[in-house]
């Protein structure tokens, strides 16, 4: 089949026409849901669309991958590139499994199939992106970093490796990895020849002030000493060196974890644009960013009453993350709500987080919740109820009245940010 304009010619219109029929129907049927029906429906028919249109870019695929931090990289990276004047194609954080990825190209290809952007940057989860790597050739791959994730799933951090080494291995001019994670470490030395390896981390100084490590399954004996350096993070500001050029960084949200995120975001960056990277156009960029939906993030919702209330949604996805955003919460935090949910097979997973900073839970909700309280309460922290209805929960913890410091904080794993999400009517 010859290629018309990078794409391939109408061989895929039919595949494409019904992909949208079923997005329709399925959003009639269900509105705001059946996002993942196009993609099944179209990778059904046409097995070739997704690694065809992948294909179609004038400047090439970008992957990133890892354990965490996807979403959020993946953003920051998207904005860097859209400042510097170039035309990016990506998926929602939600759409990173192969369905996931056929459904959000279904919104912007053409019946010939092309997309009228210059690149694509991709979030793809460990599991499925292995999948479809053989028959992908991205230019560039960034490595965010490996952990204990997903056990139902990966069973063991070294099966988490062998999946982003069949991603990375796909890879034809770069892999931007995470140099202070010792898996990746080992990883990125048995990359084909020819295919060059940029790192960024964290200084040896930022590495001294996290006790318990940035999350990474095995931390490397050796700090990144070339590349693009976390100096210094203090709640949502961070120092980063980029290129020999210190910049200070407003991030969006608070962590040391985003600063590493902005930092590989910056080093992918520069990889692909060269010389014409700005470094402080970046740093201006990384700043007017909001975080990815209930990752940090800071919003006004309606309380019980119909009135307006600020939230902060913090999303926590394995032991790694939920221990790093627990350590950055505010001192003292007055308000806080924890809820677990169907997500997590075995709540024993997160047995290993020093919680204690929470101090005092008003609700503790969710499917596992009983197990989420002894937990909690374990650990010395403060229980005021047990509510396992998300929807009642939510309600009754924006009923309290004003913090006396801080700011409302639910914490949640994936099931029950999406519930919280559909009940209090928030879009990602």
């Amino acid at each position: 089949m010859t290629r018309a304009g990078g794409g391939v010619a109408l061989r895929y219109a039919p595949a494409i026409l019904l992909g949208r029929a079923a997005r329709v129907a399925a959003r009639l049927r269900k509105p705001g849901g059946g996002s993942a029906v196009p993609g099944l429906v179209v990778n059904r028919i046409a097995p070739g669309f997704l690694p065809s249109v992948l294909r179609g870019f004038r400047d090439g695929l970008v992957v990133v991958t890892g354990s965490s931090g996807k979403s959020t990289t993946t953003k920051m990276l998207v904005a860097l590139l859209e400042a510097h004047g170039r035309r990016v194609f990506t998926n929602p954080s939600t759409a990173n499994i192969s369905q996931g990825l056929s459904s959000a190209l279904l919104e912007r290809v053409r019946l010939n199939g092309t997309i009228d952007a210059d690149l694509a940057v991709l979030e793809m989860d460990e599991g499925h992106g292995a999948l479809i790597a053989p028959r992908l050739s991205p230019r560039l791959v960034v490595l965010t970093n490996v952990m204990t994730d997903q056990i139902d799933r990966f069973f063991d951090s070294e099966r988490v490796v062998a999946l982003l080494r069949k991603i990375a291995d796909r890879a034809t001019e770069a892999v931007v990895s995470n140099g202070d994670d010792a898996m990746l470490e080992e990883l990125v030395a048995e990359l084909p020849a020819g295919v060059r390896v940029e790192r960024f981390g964290v200084s040896a100084g930022v590495l001294a002030e996290q006790p318990r490590g940035l999350g990474s399954t095995r931390t490397s004996a050796s700090r990144v000493s070339h590349g693009t350096r976390v100096e210094a993070a203090r709640g949502r500001t961070a120092t980063i060196e980029v290129g020999g050029t210190a910049l200070t960084v407003t991030l969006p949200a608070r962590g040391v974890h985003y600063a590493v995120d902005a930092a590989a975001a910056m080093a992918a960056a520069r990889e692909l644009l060269g010389e014409a990277f700005d470094p402080e156009l970046a740093a201006e960029t990384i700043a007017t960013l909001a975080p990815v939906f209930a990752r940090g993030e800071i919003t006004t919702v309606r309380g019980a009453q119909g009135g307006a209330v600020e939230v902060e949604f913090v999303l926590v996805q394995n032991p790694a993350s939920f221990q790093l955003n627990v350590d950055a919460l505010d001192a003292g935090i007055d308000q806080v709500l924890v809820a677990m949910g169907s997500d997590v097979r075995d709540p024993g997973y997160f047995w290993p987080v020093d919680v204690r900073r929470i101090g005092r839970a008003r609700i503790v909700s969710g499917s596992k919740a009983s197990e989420l309280a002894l937990l909690l309460a374990y650990q010395g922290v403060e229980i005021d109820a047990l509510e396992p209805d998300i929807p009642t929960a939510i309600d009754a913890f924006l009923a309290l009245p004003e913090p006396a410091s801080g700011l409302k904080t639910i914490i949640f794993t994936a099931d029950p940010m999406r519930r919280t999400r559909a009940h209090l009517g928030l879009r990602s």
